[in-house]
């Protein structure tokens, strides 16, 4: 077998993967807007609960409120960690020489 052979295969395989299974593509963009989202919801979610809980609401339990700050706590933190990435490779990118 040639190596142009099976690398002509790998690329009809996927092709035919491609066709087969519909994908709805999302940009990077939109998947990091979809996230920030979800931090900010998880974040109010949260603020939400601790008034709540403040308040002596009966069905708001401590678990409950302590559960959802860590959610939020978790998605802040990687959210910052994905855009100390995103800085970093913008620096790098900006520091290459042509």
């Amino acid at each position: 077998m040639k190596p142009l052979d099976s690398i002509e295969s790998a690329t009809r395989a996927s092709q035919l993967l491609r066709k087969s299974t519909p994908v709805h593509e999302t940009g990077f963009q939109d998947a990091l807007a979809d996230a920030l989202k979800t931090t900010s919801a998880l974040g109010k979610e949260a603020g939400r609960l601790q008034d709540e809980f403040t308040l002596d609401n009966p069905t708001v339990s401590l678990e409950e409120t302590m559960v959802a700050g860590q959610k939020a706590g978790i998605a802040m933190q990687a959210t910052l960690q994905v855009r100390n990435k995103l800085v970093q490779a913008y620096s790098d990118i900006m520091n290459m020489q042509v």
